[in-house]
């Protein structure tokens, strides 16, 4: 048996026919979830999957009370199962999970992701229809607030996150990633699992893993997630910053995945940086014409966000549109300055 491997599942890799749909094991690493962690698991166990269900819940170390909810919804229902992940960083904790999963396919659920009741039903379908060896598909962010309803905007729109069919939706196929995910078993294994090493982007870099052995990486639009998405500037900042950290990393270790997508934050963060120097500079030391062209470039970003952000927020209140510049500029500039700092 690999690391992952329980005597429950050694050795299967074959999926049943759909009659008799197989076992769901739905891992969620969770550190300070605790505002969602009930939701997000009766979401799973009220599913209309028709077969055994699981949940394992990776518990980091939580300051919120999150270990002692976690530990009520196990105490209530026998099909909630609790590990450690003394790190609490995600890659970890999902390892963890799968290592104390019971079945062959293995959902990845996060602690703020809520899925639809018949998430779990549509996933399995696609994946024995496909034979792939992720199924994905949308994350539908949807915010409470007035910021995360901005920020929810910009991250299903193109100019907030490029074209990624799990962002901004699209056809059913192919897919380099998926958001969260529904997989073989086997295929996590044989991949050798989520790399510990990196903080974010695991699911991306593990994806990436698979398909390069030959497995195939399925989205389909039927499958959406809804996301509760940061609720401050500080926090968005923060997530943003270290998403670009390690894109970075995984263009580091697998320079083939490299980009325009990935390269525009970075180039767009180092072209109005560079300009803005340019035209401070100039404009003090009396070089108007050098300081009017330079400055051409900060004000062309301006311009095209507040753009994007009226063509955004076009159906939107005015509170939540109001935000929009804001959150965009908050999401290209941490993100490309994650990029250019690295891991």
């Amino acid at each position: 048996m690999t690391q992952f491997e329980t005597a429950d599942d050694a050795g299967r890799t074959d999926l049943p026919e759909p009659c008799a749909p197989p076992g769901i094991s739905v891992v969620i690493p969770v550190l300070n979830e605790q505002r969602y962690l009930r939701t997000v698991v009766d979401r799973v166990l009220s599913s209309t999957y028709g077969g055994p269900l699981q949940v394992v819940l990776a518990l980091g170390p939580s300051t919120d009370g999150t270990s002692a909810l976690a530990a009520e919804i196990a105490a209530a229902d026998a099909r909630v199962t609790l590990v450690a992940n003394p790190t609490g960083r995600t890659a970890a904790g999902l390892n963890a999970a799968i290592r104390n999963a019971r079945f062959s396919v293995i959902a990845r659920v996060d602690g703020h992701a809520l899925i639809p009741q018949n998430y779990l039903a549509v996933a399995w379908r696609a994946l024995y229809e496909t034979k792939a060896a992720n199924v994905g598909g949308v994350m539908a962010a949807e915010g409470e607030t007035d910021f995360e309803q901005a920020v929810a905007a910009a991250m299903r729109s193109w100019f907030g996150v490029g074209g990624a069919a799990f962002h901004i939706g699209g056809q059913a196929g192919p897919a380099l990633t998926v958001y969260l995910g529904v997989f073989q078993r086997s295929a996590i294994e044989k991949a050798g699992g989520f790399d510990e090493t990196m903080v974010r982007a695991q699911d991306w870099e593990l994806n990436h893993r698979i398909r390069a052995q030959g497995g195939l990486i399925w989205f389909t639009p039927d499958l959406e997630v809804t996301y509760r998405p940061r609720g401050s500037i500080n926090s968005l900042a923060r997530q943003y910053w270290q998403y670009g950290r390690w894109r970075r990393e995984v263009t580091r270790r697998h320079p083939e995945t490299v980009s325009p997508r990935y390269l525009a934050p970075p180039a767009t963060v180092l072209a109005v940086t560079v300009a803005s120097a340019i035209t401070i500079a100039a404009a003090a030391s009396g070089h108007p014409r050098i300081a009017g062209v330079a400055s051409l470039v900060p004000l062309g970003y301006a311009s095209g966000n507040i753009a994007a952000s009226l063509i955004i927020g076009r159906h939107l209140s005015p509170a939540v549109r109001h935000r929009l510049p804001i959150v965009l500029a908050t999401m290209h500039g941490a993100w490309g300055a994650g990029f250019l700092r690295g891991a």
